[in-house]
């Protein structure tokens, strides 16, 4: 972490002015120096250029302060876009894209190209940063999740090591959610699994899913600020949690009880949410707990 004397002017220098107030962010740097973020990051962020900037604004600031953030980047719009270009029919079963040969290589194409530009804009904020897919430095290894999904996995060894290398070397790690079979198949993996397997694989201090929404939601449509394990599993039982978030909480879940400290869902759409989630008292969207 930067000396005491020098983290004012540091934080100074590089604070966004539509971010949270620099009066609460020393303590939570030093709070997180030296942790592991795993940030996951999909939706329109990758597609919006304003809120990609945002994102990588972020990332390049937690480095910046000491912390060690690792990026997981999904890709289902630009997927979605790809495959309409392309009259590719697709179909999800319980949230899955089911996946055959040739929606496999779109996937790959389109995911290597957002990890690329990933890669190029925290270079160009002279933040070193690596590509990691199942071309480059392959850390997720998988296994099929049914015959009916085709080419989805789930994920089944991590190279820890590896990626543990990376950060070592001083780089941010940029990860595709894809991996490879024991025949070196290349598989899809739902973004949000893919980031709470790497999150307990290193035992990151936090897990942080960036989405299209304010965080979860009660009854009533109003923002739960804080739960924990036992209250997230009454939700999807009431069926207030439903559709799309059941698998990202259960993501959550998983990771918590697995070594993760806490779990965050917020919205990726509001400008420097990771920077209000992390350095601020008020956080953003709803934080999760064992």
């Amino acid at each position: 972490m930067l000396p005491a004397e020098n983290l004012n002017i540091t934080i100074k220098e590089v604070w966004p002015k539509n971010g949270p107030s620099t009066k609460e962010v020393e303590k939570y740097v030093k709070k997180y120096a030296k942790e592991k973020i795993v940030i996951k990051c999909g939706g329109r962020v990758l597609l919006d250029k304003s809120l990609l900037n945002s994102l990588i604004e972020d990332v390049v600031i937690l480095k910046k302060l000491g912390l060690t953030p690792i990026l997981v980047h999904g890709g289902g719009l630009g997927i979605k876009k790809k495959l309409d270009e392309q009259n590719i029919q697709s179909k999800f079963i319980m949230g899955l894209r089911a996946t055959d040969e040739k929606i496999i290589k779109v996937v790959e194409d389109v995911m290597t190209k957002f990890n690329k530009e990933i890669v190029s804009a925290l270079e160009k904020k002279t933040c070193k940063a690596k590509s990691i897919t199942v071309k480059e430095n392959n850390i997720i290894y998988v296994e099929q999740e049914n015959k009916e999904l085709g080419f989805v996995g789930k994920p089944k060894r991590i190279d820890a090591k590896l990626l543990k290398e990376i950060i070592k070397d001083d780089f941010v790690p940029v990860i595709t959610p894809m991996g490879l079979d024991e025949k070196g198949n290349s598989y899809n993996i739902n973004g949000d699994t893919a980031a709470g397997a790497l999150a307990t694989s290193i035992k990151s201090r936090r897990l942080m899913l960036l989405t299209d929404i304010d965080g979860v939601l009660d009854d009533k449509d109003k923002l739960i600020p804080e739960i924990n394990t036992i209250n997230a599993k009454q939700l999807i039982e009431s069926k207030t949690i439903h559709g799309g978030m059941i698998p990202k909480m259960k993501t959550c879940i998983d990771a918590i009880n697995n070594g993760v400290r806490a779990v965050v869902i917020i919205d990726g759409r509001r400008p420097h949410s990771i920077l209000f989630e992390l350095f601020s008292d008020e956080g953003a969207g709803t934080l999760i707990r064992k």
